[in-house]
């Protein structure tokens, strides 16, 4: 049986692991590359799901190019939901949450709808992205590749 001490840690982490994917989407809505980038390890990247095959952008320098590619070309506003999390141990943990996006160059007009299957660590006392690996289901049109 876990202590109240234990109990205590688990729901903070769990918190603190479920205000990452709000976060990135407040920093993808402002266009703050800096506060996207924070949210990740130094080796973390995203993987895009396409039908050419996952194409992973590793390293906060080329996330940085990308997002601020992908922030400047299509002003996406991503709502997230229904985030599911799973802690592996003190410092693991893995996550499911659902997005919808808007676009924001075309009158918020839907974008698309998707997933992200995602990998968290703590590094110190902060909880970080070690992996998005993303799931577009449809799209309105296209998201500039991960590079």
């Amino acid at each position: 049986m876990k202590t109240t001490e234990q109990q205590v840690q688990e729901l903070l982490d769990r918190e603190a692991i479920r205000d990452l994917p709000k976060r990135y989407c407040h920093c993808v809505w402002t266009g703050d590359l800096d506060g996207i980038i924070s949210l990740f390890t130094e080796d973390g990247c995203m993987i895009m799901q396409s039908s050419k095959g996952p194409q992973t952008t590793a390293g906060r320098d080329k996330l940085r190019k990308t997002f601020a590619r992908v922030v400047d070309e299509l002003g996406p506003r991503p709502y997230i939901h229904n985030h599911v999390l799973q802690l592996k141990d003190a410092a693991h943990a893995t996550g499911t949450c659902y997005v919808e996006l808007r676009d924001s160059k075309n009158d918020m007009k839907w974008l698309g709808t998707g997933f992200y299957n995602d990998e968290y660590v703590k590094v110190g006392n902060d909880w970080k992205f070690k992996s998005r690996d993303v799931t577009l289901v449809r799209m309105e049109r296209a998201v500039a590749p991960q590079r």
